[in-house]
């Protein structure tokens, strides 16, 4: 089963991963902001539909996503 983790920290809360991802796996958090007062993306995976096709971690404008397989 494939999943991401964010550089939390780093991210501006942009949303090109979520607008990106073909399954739908990303979302900003709405409960929390990071450091920099943005609310960082997270990825929400109850199934563990995610392929791992790395979109999300190639769109990223900040570099702040691992993905592994």
């Amino acid at each position: 089963m494939a999943y991401i983790t964010f550089d939390t920290d780093k991210c501006k809360g942009c949303g090109v991963c979520a607008d990106n991802c073909p399954q739908s796996l990303i979302s900003m958090d709405e409960e929390r902001m990071n450091a920099l007062g943005y609310r960082p993306a997270v990825f929400v995976d109850p199934e563990g539909l995610c392929k791992g096709c790395k979109i999300c971690a190639e769109m990223c404008p900040d570099i702040c996503i691992e993905v592994y397989k």
